[in-house]
Parts: structure tokens; C-alpha cells; sequence
């Protein structure tokens, strides 16, 4: 077999050099920290046999969709799990994704039109940033979470926009930072300069709003914005993606967007969990429970001296701020060998001086397995 090109090694070996080189990791049976599964239910036997049962209770036994929605995969639970989706987000219409990393990439490669202008937080994520470079769409960015900063963008390309149109793009709840923006703020900034804002909710919904709705709908603000984004791959335990918006919207996308048109559609058995997890999400107390649990992490950073080292966050996400990825990765793996399951956050993934330790925080963590991995780190901070 030939060995890679020699710019492809010179960049591989640059990384390790840096101490950068990324690897897959395995699974464990560490205390988790670090999983997406906010609210455990990846793991939910309940939801598991009600998906089960659906399938065949209306005799699905097909193992893959056969094709694209624009050929043979656009069987009917795709149109009852979209209407579902719109019920419960309170939304005009929905298209679903194979994953929230395909829903971006389709949405800003084909929405932005070449000389529109994007205006993004710096921090958006990496799927956002590929689907805005096939945008051919003039983007800037504005200073994180950052009103003033983006304000002067929108007052200097305003009056440059005379045929464009101009779109703002933020996440509900950052996923390298747990943090979020002022989202009425951002609303009536989009409505003053008449720019269509787009919000990317994939770490919001499942934890805010009544039932994991998402933020957007617990500040009313749903109808307010252009386009939401959101996944099933995170608080729900699923796979796929969502875009709400218009009926305009979805059928644009439908016509336009290359991620959702060339694609093999989601098998029966995707769709069939997905409409499980919202019966569960109607009747959990899975997300009382992770909130008692943030509340409870945050006290014991009080309690440990650790409040200056965590950004400042009221989502399931906390990072603390350690620089350096030598740095990171030891307190890490300090961690590791204790038992729990914390990831480093390492660079180039967030700006070199940024590197951090993010603790995923989940409804079925125990008190007792927060307050001791905050005190091993707090003496690993002092060492």
C-alpha cells in the first residue's frame, strides 16, 4: 500500500510535535463526564422498547431507508416525525438530517447566496464554518457572545448590502464554553437590521425550555428567528438533525441543499426512536434531576476554591481553563486513573491558551461522584 503524500506526514508529524495529534479513543466503564448524553437516555431501556414495539406494531421490519427522501427513502414516519417535530418546537415546518453536522453543512452552503454577508460568533461550531466557506457568501465574525461587536459589523455592511442580504449566526449554548448569548438581545438587533438570525440549539434542546423544547422556545423567541438548528444526537441519545423554520425554508432546502438531497435517508428504525424520545420527553424528570446536578457542581466549585478557573456557564457544560495541552491532557489523565471519564479539550479545537477540561454534566451522575472528582481536581489545580 503507498504511503500518504509527504505534505500530508509533514502535517501529521507538525502536529505531534506541537503535542496536537488527535487520536480515537475507546470506550469505558469510567464515571462519565464527558458523553453528550445529558440526559442518559442513549441508554433508556424504556425507550429502546418502545422503539421495539413501534416497529412492530406497524409491521416496519425494513432495515434501511433504500435511497434518498427524493427517491425511494421518503416513507411516511418521515412526514409524522417532522409533524411531530413542528407541534413540539411550535414550528411551521421541519426537515430532518442525518446529522447535525450534515444539517449545517446543507443549510449555509445553500441559504447565504455568493456576495450575502454571514455574521458568526467566533465560536461557532467547526460544521457551521465548513457549510459558510461552500456559502461562497462574504462572512465575518464578531467578537463571542459580543452585542457591541456585532453591532458595528451590522452598521458597517448595512449600508454595503444594498442587494444582499445579511445573516446572523450564533449557537444557543456553546459547546466548548456551556455559555450562551443574550438571544433577545440578538432578536432585536436581527429585526433593526432587518438580517435573518439563524441559531444553532444542538446542546440546548433536551436540557431548556418546558420539556427540552430548547432556549430559543423558554424565551418565547421561536418565531423571532429565521432558522433553528437542532440535533438528536445530544440530550436526546439519538442521531439525526432538524431544521425549523418556514414552509418556505424547507422547501428550499429540498431543492438546494446538496447534504440533504444526495444522501441515503435515515433507516425506520432512526425515525422510530426519535418519535420515542419525545413521548419520553413529555413525562421525564431526567431534566429536573441534571439541573440539581448543575446547581449542585457549582456549589461545589464554591466549596473547593475552583469558581475562578471555570468559565462561567449554567448549562451541562463546564469547562474549566487549564493552558496548555501537556497541561490539560495530565490533569486528565490524573483524573483517568481515578475513575472518571473527563476529556481535554486540546488546540487547535479551541485557541491555543484556551485548552480546558470539560466536564459533561448528566441527570444520572451522583452527588457523591461530582464532589470528589471537583476535590481530586482541586488538588491537582494546586500541583
Amino acid at each position: 500500500m503507498n504511503k500518504i503524500p509527504k505534505k500530508l506526514q509533514e502535517k501529521i508529524n507538525q502536529r505531534k510535535a506541537q503535542d496536537m495529534l488527535r487520536g480515537l479513543g475507546t470506550q469505558n466503564d469510567l464515571i462519565d463526564f464527558s458523553s453528550n448524553d445529558y440526559l442518559g437516555f442513549s441508554r433508556s431501556k424504556e425507550i429502546f422498547d418502545m422503539t421495539h414495539y413501534y416497529l412492530e406494531s406497524k409491521n416496519f421490519t425494513r432495515n434501511g431507508s433504500t435511497g434518498s427522501r427524493l427517491l425511494s427513502g421518503n416513507y411516511n414516519l418521515y412526514q409524522k416525525v417532522e409533524a411531530m417535530l413542528c407541534q413540539f418546537h411550535n414550528s411551521e415546518s421541519a426537515l430532518i438530517f442525518n446529522s447535525g453536522y450534515n444539517a449545517n453543512l446543507g443549510f449555509f452552503a445553500s441559504v447565504p447566496q455568493r456576495d450575502d454577508i454571514i455574521l458568526y460568533d467566533e465560536y461557532i461550531h467547526a460544521s457551521i464554518r465548513d457549510g459558510i466557506v461552500m456559502s461562497r457568501a462574504k462572512a465575518f465574525k464578531f467578537r463571542h457572545n459580543d452585542l457591541e461587536s456585532l453591532q458595528l459589523l451590522l452598521e458597517k455592511y448595512m449600508a454595503k448590502a444594498q442587494n444582499s442580504e445579511i445573516y446572523i449566526v450564533t449557537e444557543s449554548v456553546f459547546s466548548m464554553d456551556g455559555n450562551s448569548p443574550d438571544l433577545i438581545s440578538l432578536v432585536n438587533l436581527s429585526k433593526k437590521y432587518q438580517a435573518y438570525l439563524i441559531v444553532d440549539e444542538a446542546h440546548a434542546v433536551g436540557v431548556f425550555g418546558k420539556n427540552g423544547a430548547g432556549l430559543l422556545q423558554e424565551l418565547e423567541l421561536e418565531n423571532q428567528v429565521f432558522a433553528r438548528i437542532i440535533t438528536f444526537g445530544k440530550a436526546l441519545g439519538s442521531h439525526g438533525a432538524a431544521v425549523l423554520g418556514s414552509n418556505e425554508l424547507t422547501q428550499y432546502l429540498i431543492n438546494f441543499s446538496r447534504s440533504f438531497i444526495y444522501t441515503t435517508a435515515l433507516p425506520p428504525h432512526t425515525l422510530m426512536t426519535l418519535k420515542a424520545v419525545y413521548i419520553e420527553l413529555e413525562k421525564t424528570h431526567e431534566i429536573s434531576k441534571l439541573f440539581k446536578n448543575i446547581d449542585f457542581f457549582k456549589r461545589e466549585l464554591v466549596n473547593n476554591n475552583l469558581r475562578d478557573n471555570f468559565i462561567e456557564s449554567n448549562s451541562s457544560i463546564q469547562c474549566c481553563i487549564i493552558q496548555g495541552n501537556e497541561n490539560v491532557k495530565a490533569v486528565s489523565n490524573q483524573l483517568f486513573k481515578k475513575g472518571f471519564d473527563v476529556k481535554p479539550i486540546l488546540s487547535p479545537t479551541v485557541p491555543e491558551g484556551e485548552e480546558r477540561l470539560r466536564f459533561c454534566l448528566h441527570s444520572f451522575n451522583s452527588e457523591k461522584e461530582i464532589k470528589t472528582a471537583l476535590e481530586i481536581l482541586a488538588t491537582l489545580i494546586e500541583i
